[in-house]
């Protein structure tokens, strides 16, 4: 099983959530300019991260690597205990940081894909930041009942914890998000978001 990857993308939580699983895997850590090369098109016609090789399958697409990882090894528990309920849990949670987070900083990091005005750019900036604070007080209200989004360790941990390393990189205040910040200090003393991010460059 191989995982190609880029530093700080969301492709960083299946990374995590393979060491997780503490199973064989290599990863390759792409550079950005890689992503438009012959090589790795023929990998993912996207031109984006992640791509995930086992075997004959190739798999692309974030929210779909990290439920293929988790189902690909149960004895992880990264679906909880394998019930519907618990799967439905994680899914649930790994979709908010999917579908409400991560398109949320799309003006931070590309504000001239909203608005053709560069002086404009620190406004759209701003109001994202401020949207952003509002999206992540659900996950603090969650956080509040227990040390998990879904109320035990799964797939949707490290999609969180990614966009919290953007958030704290892009200058959203999370002032007052006492749970958020114990989840962010918990993620980052744990063993395989460490050799994560040590592969990555990123620690």
């Amino acid at each position: 099983m191989k995982l190609y990857t880029l530093p700080n993308t969301c492709a960083t939580a299946c990374h995590i959530s393979l060491h997780w699983s503490r199973v064989a895997f290599t990863v390759q850590v792409l550079r950005r300019e890689e992503l438009r090369s012959d090589v790795y098109l023929a990998i993912n016609p996207g031109g984006s991260v992640p791509a995930l090789v086992d075997g004959d399958f190739t798999l692309t697409q974030n929210i779909a690597i990290l439920g293929y990882i988790a189902d690909r090894f149960p004895q992880a528990g990264l679906t909880g205990d394998g019930s519907a309920r618990q799967r439905a849990e994680a899914n649930r949670w790994a979709a908010y940081c999917n579908a409400d987070l991560h398109p949320a900083f799309h003006p931070l990091f590309a504000p001239a894909d909203f608005i053709g005005e560069a002086t404009h750019f620190d406004a759209v900036k701003q109001a994202a930041r401020e949207r952003i604070r509002a999206i992540y007080e659900r996950a603090e209200r969650q956080l509040g009942n227990g040390d998990w989004l879904a109320g035990f360790r799964s797939y949707a941990d490290p999609y969180l914890y990614i966009t919290l390393r953007w958030a704290r990189k892009t200058g959203v205040d999370l002032a007052g998000y006492e749970s958020l910040a114990a989840f962010m200090r918990r993620m980052e003393t744990d063993r395989g978001v460490r050799a994560a991010l040590d592969t990555e460059g990123l620690a």
